[in-house]
C-alpha cells in the first residue's frame, strides 16, 4: 500500500461535491462510489485509498498520518487548529460562520452566554472584539440555545439561512467565509510530494468552474 495515496474524505455534502471535483480533474471514480457503505475504499487503478469519516475527524486522520491528504472545511481547521499543510482552497461547500440570535434582543453586558460547537472560533472572535463572554459548547441543534434561554447568541455555520429563519433567529455578525480545503500530513507531503502536487495541479485546473 506504500504506493497508494490515502485520502480522508468527509461524509455528506462535501463528499459529493469533492467527488465531482475529482472526476472533473480526471480521476476515474466508479459511479457506485457514492452508494458504498464501506468506510475504506481502495481504487487500484488510481492508486488511491479513501477513508470516509465525520467532517470533524478528517483533520485528525491527516495530522496523525493515517491519511496522507484530506478534504476539510475551513471551519474545522479554524476550530481544531491541526498541524497540517493547507494546500488548496477547493471553493466547494460555501457557507459562513456567523453570530445569530433572537431578533431585537440585546446581550447581558456583564457576561453574555454564547452557545456553539465551535468554542475556539467563538472565543477568538469575541476576544478580538474586546468582549468577555461565557462559551457553552454544544454538539448539535445549536439553534435551540436562544429559544430555551440557554444562551443569548450562537456561533454556527450558515449556508442558506433557512434554518435560522425557520427557528425565528436572525444573523447579527458574519465571522468568516468557509469553503473546503485540501490538506496534507507534513511527513506525507515530503515522502509523496510528486503524487500530492500532481493532485493539487489537477484540482486547481478545474476549480474556476466551481467558483
Amino acid at each position: 500500500m506504500n504506493d497508494f495515496l490515502t485520502m480522508a474524505m468527509p461524509k455528506g455534502r462535501i463528499f459529493e461535491e469533492a467527488l465531482e471535483l475529482l472526476r472533473m480533474a480526471g480521476y476515474s471514480l466508479p459511479s457506485e462510489f457514492e452508494e458504498s457503505r464501506k468506510l475504506i475504499i481502495d481504487l487500484e487503478e488510481e492508486k488511491l485509498r479513501f477513508i470516509l469519516a465525520k467532517p470533524m475527524d478528517v483533520a485528525v486522520y491527516v495530522e496523525q498520518g493515517v491519511a496522507d491528504i484530506g478534504i476539510a472545511g475551513k471551519d474545522v481547521l479554524l476550530e481544531e487548529e491541526p498541524d497540517v499543510y493547507e494546500l488548496l482552497d477547493l471553493r466547494i461547500s460555501r457557507c459562513h460562520l456567523a453570530v445569530a440570535g433572537l431578533p431585537n434582543t440585546s446581550v447581558n453586558e456583564a457576561a453574555p452566554k454564547i452557545a456553539s460547537k465551535y468554542p475556539t472560533v467563538a472565543s477568538h472572535y469575541f476576544r478580538e472584539q474586546g468582549e468577555q463572554v461565557e462559551i457553552i459548547k454544544l454538539n448539535g441543534s445549536i439553534e435551540l440555545a436562544p429559544l430555551i434561554g440557554l444562551a443569548e447568541r450562537i456561533v454556527d455555520i450558515v449556508s442558506t439561512g433557512q434554518t435560522l429563519h425557520e427557528n425565528g433567529l436572525v444573523e447579527y455578525e458574519r465571522i468568516s467565509e468557509i469553503t473546503s480545503r485540501l490538506i496534507a500530513n507534513r511527513a506525507s507531503y515530503r515522502l509523496k510530494e510528486g503524487r500530492i502536487t500532481e493532485m493539487v495541479r489537477r484540482l486547481a485546473s478545474v476549480i474556476p468552474a466551481q467558483a
